[in-house]
């Protein structure tokens, strides 16, 4: 099964869209929560999960199109890391398909740059990419160790991680490398004063792969009808580590009119 839809029939629609190397069952903990007042869809990138990969499928806009083109219209997305960027290029492409857009944990552009400090380095996601090289199972499981690092709750997010990555088919090699090369090359600083689409972008003040100086970057941005929440003691799974106030934050955003 690729895409799924789960949930209350009369509620409004909701997209949820995993990051690098995991699946749609990232999402169990909330789901429950989620389903009482939407339609779910559980989306699946490319080559993850139970989700098909074409290697001609490595640009951006591929995995962007690979979305949509499974996506209900008029619906509240939620992208979490790289899922955050392949929505957040969805709501550009086509503002008309998104209502609102809740970013988890993502970033414009992941990696650093001379005017870009509030990033990872890059040398960081090249060594990543070499290891998958000889890895790839190992290189995932230090990557679910990384996105837990530092949090309060670090412990309890990685076993829930860990949990939930198995409940679906491990990710294609071919599909984790293009990926990361995503990770490295995506930058839409430049195309956010187009945003037309009300967001929330949710970091964590304790992440090491997104740092807490985004938050900053994020206001001089000036994106419009932008929102920006920092969870005190959180890494870079909040909806694993801090559900409450994750959700506490996330309902509200998505019951405005």
């Amino acid at each position: 099964m690729t895409s799924q839809v789960v949930g209350v029939g009369s509620g409004r629609p909701l997209v949820l869209l995993h990051g690098w190397g995991m699946n749609s069952a990232v999402w169990s903990s909330i789901l429950p929560q989620l389903t009482e007042s939407y339609r779910v869809t559980l989306l699946e990138l490319p080559g993850h999960g139970a989700e098909p990969y074409a290697e001609a499928c490595d640009q951006l806009d591929d995995w962007v199109a690979h979305c949509l083109q499974r996506a209900p219209r008029n619906a509240d997305w939620i992208g979490w890391s790289l899922g955050g960027q392949i929505a957040l290029r969805a709501a550009l492409l086509e503002p008309e398909r998104i209502r609102r857009l809740v970013m988890v944990c993502a970033s414009p552009r992941f990696v650093r740059a001379a005017d870009w400090p509030a990033a990872m380095p890059e040398a960081t996601l090249r060594q990543f990419a070499e290891s998958l090289q000889q890895d790839h199972q190992q290189t995932l499981a230090r990557f679910l160790a990384l996105q837990v690092q530092g949090d309060d709750q670090a412990r309890e997010a990685l076993r829930l991680l860990r949990q939930e990555v198995k409940q679906r088919p491990s990710p294609q090699p071919a599909a984790l490398e293009a990926g990361l090369e995503l990770l490295l090359s995506i930058d839409l600083r430049a195309h956010l004063e187009l945003l037309s689409v009300p967001s929330l972008w949710l970091l964590g003040a304790r992440d090491a792969l997104v740092p807490r100086a985004l938050a900053g970057a994020l206001h001089s941005l000036q994106i419009p009808a932008a929102e920006v929440e920092l969870i005190a003691g959180c890494a870079h799974a909040p909806l694993l580590s801090h559900r409450a106030q994750s959700m506490a934050l996330i309902r509200p955003f998505l019951e405005r009119e």
